[in-house]
């Protein structure tokens, strides 16, 4: 775009408005976004997502998914193999609590 067609235009009525358009990022539930991680616009990351730190998304991430990188794509499904419950070392006296 022409940057004076970002400062302001004219519509059909003569009126004077700024032009500012941007499609919506959707976050599920339940998603852990790491560090400095850019989320373009139109993207969704699904229920229960973890985003690697530094990544860049520009597509959707299905739920439930590690992705990661530059670009973001998914590096694999989370499971049950990745509760804390199979880390007793680092829940020591805690313990998840159930919904």
């Amino acid at each position: 775009m022409i940057a004076s067609e970002r400062r302001q235009m004219v519509d059909q009525n003569g009126d004077v408005k700024s032009l500012c358009y941007a499609k919506p990022v959707t976050i599920g539930n339940d998603v852990w976004i790491s560090a400095n991680v850019t989320v373009c616009g139109g993207v969704t990351i699904g229920d229960g997502c973890v985003i690697g730190a530094g990544s860049v998304v520009t597509r959707d991430i299905p739920p439930h998914s590690f992705a990661a990188g530059v670009p973001c794509r998914v590096i694999r499904k989370i499971t049950e193999a990745d509760s804390m419950r199979n880390y007793p070392d680092v829940m020591a006296d805690c313990r998840v609590l159930e919904e």
